[in-house]
């Protein structure tokens, strides 16, 4: 076996093994989609710029086609393809590129992304009394979080005619309500959000090193493959 060939090889296993990684890291991140999606189906109504429902809708998305994307990668580094590599290569690189814009985006524009994400929520705030499932979700997510509104319980003055829906007061159905939940939802659902998302948090930069390596891998067995075919020539 000649240096090139056992270069070819090694590149293509160290190919393999690290999409194998970045497949396992998609169904991790899918998996995790589908459990946020399900503990918050009792609000599903709401609109999706409610912040666990934004990340549940993301992490499915980027699961998915992490999925699909490392899938891409092992079949490429198997049959050697150059087709496959060159395509896994590209779609690699837009989901890096895509990425990398959604995070410079949230951090410069955090303050105009949750306005715009609050105003989202109060507008359909104003159908609570004509759609029953939002007026379900609206009850059940203030229940969850013992919170009302979504920056405080005066977001509902407008609404209702200066009054509250019960659901803002937290065992309201049994005993006459004492203690009116006074915070926002949106603060409470964010910081419930990450509390449980933050391991997540590490896992994702670990995806994202796994990411800038299978590029750097793909690159190189593209390169292999086509000095391998011009010595044969």
């Amino acid at each position: 076996m000649s240096v090139s060939q056992r270069c070819l090889c090694c590149v293509k296993y160290l190919m393999f093994v690290f999409n194998l990684i970045f497949w396992l890291g998609g169904c991790g991140l899918f998996g995790v989609g589908v459990w946020l999606s399900f503990t918050q189906a009792e609000f599903s109504s709401l609109p999706l710029s409610f912040p666990s429902l934004s990340a549940a809708n993301l992490l499915l998305v980027a699961g998915g086609i992490t999925m699909v994307t490392g899938f891409l990668g092992c079949l490429g580094a198997l049959k050697e393809q150059r087709c496959l590599l060159c395509t896994f290569f590209v779609i690699l690189l837009i989901l890096v590129l895509t990425e990398v814009t959604v995070v410079l985006v949230l951090y410069y524009l955090h303050d105009q992304v949750e306005s715009h994400a609050k105003a989202n929520l109060k507008d359909g705030m104003k159908k609570y009394n004509s759609e029953h499932e939002l007026k379900k979700s609206w009850d059940n997510v203030q229940k969850m979080f013992k919170c009302c509104g979504v920056n405080n319980q005066t977001d509902w003055y407008e609404v209702l005619n200066g009054t509250r829906p019960s659901s803002c007061c937290p065992g309201a159905e049994k005993d006459p309500c004492n203690a009116w939940s006074e915070q926002g939802c949106y603060a409470k659902a964010k910081n419930w959000l990450s509390d449980n998302i933050r391991p997540l948090l590490v896992f994702g930069v670990c995806i994202g090193v796994v990411q800038i390596l299978a590029l750097v891998f793909s690159m190189q067995m593209y390169c292999q493959i086509l000095y391998a075919e011009k010595n044969l020539d």
